[in-house]
């Protein structure tokens, strides 16, 4: 651990890359793949273009991780994208950044998982009319109080979730294999490339399918923080994608073998289906553990890098520099990581007077996510314009073409997620959030002095 002139302790490689990887993981792979397998079969209604569509977002979601390993090692800094902002569009546009990580993206990714948490775990142990958003509301003040104690307690935490929960989605697999084995009548996958669906159709299947892989850019904010050199961000960006990618198709994979298309179309949770059908009610109750795991190791992976954002941000604005500090001995931001874990509270309890609370935080944090990725993405080709001195361990490969369709890929995104929610109240709650944002800017920026 160093000290900065201003006498304000800065983070030092001490995060192994196994435990990133475990990170990075823990982050994408959550209750989604759990949910989305039978949104995508519904909407392709083909089990060949189901799996087209799953393939894309591997290679989509490989092409932005490039990008952010080109930008992660020749900008090693806790603030991640934050501090890829500020370089190519100055201050003023990544304090906007980080307001909405802060406020919207981060928080709202962790009051969403945590209403999928507060669902599962109240069909073993019930908390009353309210008992979602209860233990949501617990799951997000223990989570923040483990993260609190220290990076190393934190990363101990998601090593042990990561494998619970990758342990849940073989279970899966397990479960269609031994549906295939015992029942000589089992379902074939049926519908491959049977028929193609409209370019709408499948529009609609990625982005679903983008959505569950999306996560891995928080990668970033681990960079100053992760042992081995500027180039290992890339081993784990590449290697987190690959087991991620790996997962989800087998999944995929298991539940059309085991269900069929049209049965796997018609599930509302087909990781449940696919274990009742092969190991009955108790094959039930453990993929519920196992989705609560999932969310929870999401949960706990988001708070580790979320908080780091608002360490970034107060450090380049004087009149937010309460979150600034660093503490020597547990290696973590506390400040950041408390006022990360308020505003969470508060969007679960908005969440829990809305028609749903996980619909909510999608509807919430979906569109302002994929604005911000897209303007990181463009910034691949504004810093190597203004900035092309700087060393980069590591360049994306195929550029430009590479950093194209990543960028082309969430702007559609964004238009895609405005369009799902545009009629409903969560957005414009979200909206109203990054109003107050610009207002907030204006009255930092007067107080604010130069950031070096």
């Amino acid at each position: 651990m160093t000290t900065t002139s201003d006498g304000v302790e800065s983070p030092q490689p001490q995060l192994r890359r196994r435990d990133a990887i475990a990170i990075i993981v823990g982050i994408v792979i959550g209750a989604g793949i759990f949910k989305t397998p039978s949104l995508v079969a519904g909407t392709t209604a083909d089990g060949g273009w189901a799996m087209v569509a799953w393939l894309l977002g591997a290679l989509v979601s490989l092409a932005g991780a490039l990008c952010y390993a080109e930008l992660a090692a020749a900008y090693r800094h806790a603030g991640g994208d934050y501090h890829f902002l500020t370089r190519a569009y100055g201050r003023d546009a990544s304090f906007l950044y980080a307001w909405a990580r802060a406020a919207v993206i981060n928080t709202g990714a962790i009051a969403l998982l945590a209403f999928v948490f507060g669902d599962y775990v109240s069909t073993v142990v019930p908390l009353g009319a309210a008992s979602g958003a209860i233990w949501a509301a617990v799951i997000v003040v223990a989570l923040t109080l483990v993260n609190i104690a220290g990076l190393r307690a934190s990363a101990r935490t998601q090593n042990w979730l990561t494998i619970i929960e990758v342990a849940g989605l073989v279970a899966v697999v397990a479960a269609a294999v031994v549906l295939a084995s015992t029942n000589a009548s089992s379902p074939a996958p049926g519908g491959v490339f049977a028929s193609t669906p409209s370019g709408g159709l499948f529009g609609l299947a990625m982005v679903f399918v983008l959505l569950t892989y999306g996560g891995w850019n928080e990668a970033a904010y681990l960079s100053a923080e992760l042992r081995g050199g500027k180039r290992s961000i890339v081993l784990v960006l590449v290697a987190s994608l690959a087991i991620i990618t790996v997962a989800y198709l087998a999944v995929n994979i298991a539940l059309l073998d085991a269900l069929g298309l049209t049965a796997l179309a018609g599930s509302k949770a087909p990781g449940a289906d696919v274990m009742g059908r092969a190991f009955g009610s108790v094959g039930t109750q453990l993929i519920a553990l196992a989705v609560a795991v999932a969310a929870l190791t999401s949960i706990n992976a988001t708070m580790i890098v979320g908080a780091r954002t608002n360490y970034a941000m107060a450090r380049d604005w004087p009149a937010l520099r309460f979150m600034g500090g660093w503490h020597r001995a547990r290696g973590v931001p506390v400040a950041a990581f408390l006022v990360q874990g308020a505003i969470a509270l508060a969007l679960v309890a908005f969440g829990a007077l809305q028609h749903d609370g996980f619909e909510a935080m999608v509807e919430f944090t979906a569109p302002v996510f994929w604005a911000f990725l897209f303007l990181v993405g463009v910034a691949v080709f504004v810093l190597r314009a203004r900035d092309g001195e700087a060393e980069r361990p590591f360049r994306v490969p195929l550029y430009p073409f590479t950093p194209i369709v990543f960028c082309a890929a969430c702007a559609w995104l964004t238009w895609s997620s405005i369009a799902y929610a545009a009629s409903r109240n969560a957005i414009r709650v979200s909206l109203f959030v990054m109003v107050a944002g610009v207002a907030a800017w204006l009255l930092t920026r007067n107080r604010s002095k130069n950031p070096r």
